[in-house]
């Protein structure tokens, strides 16, 4: 995979810090290769995302999930194994801890999460709060918040 210098748009943009980071974040991580275990990320609806991780033989008291500030940590931690393991002639189940970071954008939380037939799924959501959605200002009154989800916008009344 190729990397590419990001230093010039460092120096003539503000306040981007964080994105970059994630970008060159994503790079090394996928230079690494370790992409266990496998998971699929789906857009439910707009303000609605679903993560499926594929954790087939790790038990409930096994998964950690961890929601910080922007940041969703997995982790898998397999009990010493109980089981004798000379009498396989192959083992191509994985049986080993693990570690995911998943990035959140902001005002995105961890709604649920379910562990079922070897799927873990984690809902979330993004619930942006009421001081921050877009409002109508009249010209002459003071900011009324509107239901609406549409951009901010100035009425205008005109005098007859």
């Amino acid at each position: 995979m190729r990397s590419f210098d990001l230093t010039p748009y460092r120096r003539s943009m503000v306040g981007f810090d964080r994105l970059f980071d994630l970008l060159e974040n994503s790079a090394r991580s996928a230079a690494s290769g370790d992409n266990y275990p496998p998971f699929d990320l789906e857009r439910l609806a707009e303000d609605r995302y679903r993560i499926t991780l594929a954790v087939a033989g790790f038990r409930k008291n096994e998964i950690d999930i961890t929601a910080q500030q922007n940041l969703l940590l997995v982790t898998g931690r397999k009990e010493a194994a109980q089981q004798d393991r000379s009498n396989f002639l192959h083992v191509g189940i994985a049986n080993r801890s693990f570690e995911r970071r998943f990035e959140l954008a902001d005002f995105v939380r961890v709604e649920s999460a379910n562990l079922a037939d070897g799927l873990l799924t984690i809902e979330l959501v993004r619930e942006i709060p009421e001081a921050m959605k877009p409002q109508k200002i009249a010209i002459g009154a003071t900011a009324q918040p509107a239901a609406s989800n549409d951009t901010k916008t100035i009425e205008h009344s005109a005098a007859a």
